[in-house]
């Protein structure tokens, strides 16, 4: 549903950036992006750039094209983004033999990934005050109750010795 006037779609949507054919295995991939899912744009370029594993570079360059997907196609604020979803898909493998001994060989499976990163506007924080205040208050008097309780049956207990 794109805004007719811009051709955009609202704000609200992720804006996504997608790698394919990226040559590693979904499954190393999968261990980097579950640092990052759901943080800050920001966050995550920070651990992505620590990062030891050979993926994060790739990981960083999709989620910088998000970002300016995001600014540059969607006018978002940057200082407002966060990972919204965050997947890696298994790409084609590339097959390939290796000889072994007496004529044998193994077969090589060289796989790849397609990085899919969006990102969003972080919502706005719509609590209910009313709602918060009486949790607490429930809370703090069950507490109380149960440790009066307690001390009343510790004082009958010494009563009757």
């Amino acid at each position: 549903m794109a805004n007719a006037e811009t051709g955009t779609p609202p704000a609200s949507a992720p804006v996504k950036a997608t790698a394919r054919y990226v040559r590693v295995a979904p499954n190393k991939a999968r261990q980097v992006i579950a640092h990052i899912r759901g943080l800050d744009v920001d966050e995550a370029q920070t651990i992505l750039r620590l990062s030891p594993k050979g993926v994060a570079e790739q990981i960083l360059k999709t989620l910088n094209s998000a970002i300016a997907n995001a600014e540059n196609n969607n006018h978002l604020d940057v200082d407002r983004l966060m990972i919204a979803e965050v997947f890696v898909d298994e790409g084609p493998m590339l097959k390939r033999f290796q000889p072994r001994a007496m004529g044998r060989a193994y077969r090589v499976r060289k796989r790849t990934s397609h990085i899919t990163i969006a990102v969003a506007e972080k919502p706005e924080a719509t609590t209910r005050p009313a709602a918060a205040e009486k949790s607490a208050r429930g809370k703090a008097a069950k507490p109380a109750k149960a440790s009066t309780e307690a001390t009343e049956k510790s004082s009958q207990k010494s009563e009757k010795e």
